[in-house]
């Protein structure tokens, strides 16, 4: 197929570049001079807007922090939408608010094109490996067009639904997964204070009930203090925040969920908004009168 990418950041980037070891044609957009240049040395072609590069191909996939900045780039000016011919195949796996996914995809629907929310799970490793977890929302037409597209880039993808399906999925998601975070980062206070090694302590629990993917992956770089980011505080907060505002919507205590909200809210305070979300740990230790919370990654 011939897919135009648009956003080339931690998960986007990659996600590019498995597309062109898939043997897709590729086409990106993206604000970043030294990103772009990197995919155009791999194969990939750049186009000067998202509505030039809708034009030209036969998907788009875009990858974005925030709902504004989807929105924005489907519905603008020189958006998506304004460029692309019917029967276009546009991909999501950005996390963003389910009924802003339904408004695109209607939106995109009176144009001829077809819109998939698709967030995707499993971090920036996953996004390297191309093993990520897809969740889709859209016409069951269109998700079996993106197969070949989504087989690139991840290991399971799961139709979940009509639009906006596969964002509320992503919210489920981001709240086991913040909640199970949280969990690990006090396992390793409670470790550390205990005088335990920290690497067998990681070994002992991830071989039983503990296990989990928070526990594998970023229990050992909190123990490290490698807060350098896969996925950022201040993303995970977007993706909270959002959660939070669906269950208020839907009448769902998440208690447990606001809680880690707040914990994320404390290290974003002392300017740990561009950190990994490992750096939640911090906050336990400055409660546990431990080392206190980081300064900013150079990056951010």
């Amino acid at each position: 197929m011939r897919i135009g990418f648009i956003g080339l950041g931690i998960m986007g980037a990659p996600m590019a570049r498995n597309l062109l070891r898939a043997g897709h044609a590729l086409v990106v957009y993206g604000r970043t001079r030294a990103r772009v240049d990197a995919l155009l040395a791999a194969g990939a072609t750049a186009a000067p807007s998202p509505a030039a590069l809708a034009a030209e191909v036969d998907a788009v996939v875009t990858s974005l922090p925030d709902t504004p900045d989807v929105e924005a780039v489907y519905t603008g000016e020189q958006g998506v939408l304004a460029g692309a011919r019917p029967g276009l195949l546009a991909i999501d796996t950005s996390t963003i608010a389910p009924e802003a996914a339904q408004r695109l995809a209607a939106q995109a629907a009176a144009r001829g094109v077809a819109f998939l929310d698709a967030p995707v799970s499993g971090g920036e490793q996953g996004a390297i490996a191309g093993t990520l977890a897809i969740m889709v929302g859209g016409p069951a037409e269109a998700v079996e067009r993106a197969r070949p597209i989504f087989a690139a880039i991840g290991r399971q993808t799961t139709h979940m639904g009509g639009p906006g399906q596969g964002q509320a999925t992503k919210l489920v998601n981001q709240v086991i997964g913040a909640v199970t975070l949280a969990a690990v980062a006090e396992g390793i206070v409670l470790a550390a204070r205990a005088g335990l090694d920290p690497a067998q302590v990681v070994a002992a629990v991830g071989g039983g009930a503990a296990a989990s993917w928070m526990l594998a992956n970023l229990g050992p770089r909190m123990q490290r203090r490698d807060f350098a980011p896969g996925f950022m505080v201040r993303l995970q907060q977007k993706d909270l925040r959002l959660a939070l505002a669906a269950a208020a919507r839907l009448g769902v205590p998440l208690p447990t969920t606001a809680l880690v909200h707040q914990l994320f809210a404390a290290v974003e305070a002392h300017g740990g908004g561009a950190l990994g979300t490992q750096a939640l740990v911090t906050a336990l230790e400055a409660l546990a009168g431990g080392p206190g919370l980081p300064r900013p990654h150079p990056g951010g």
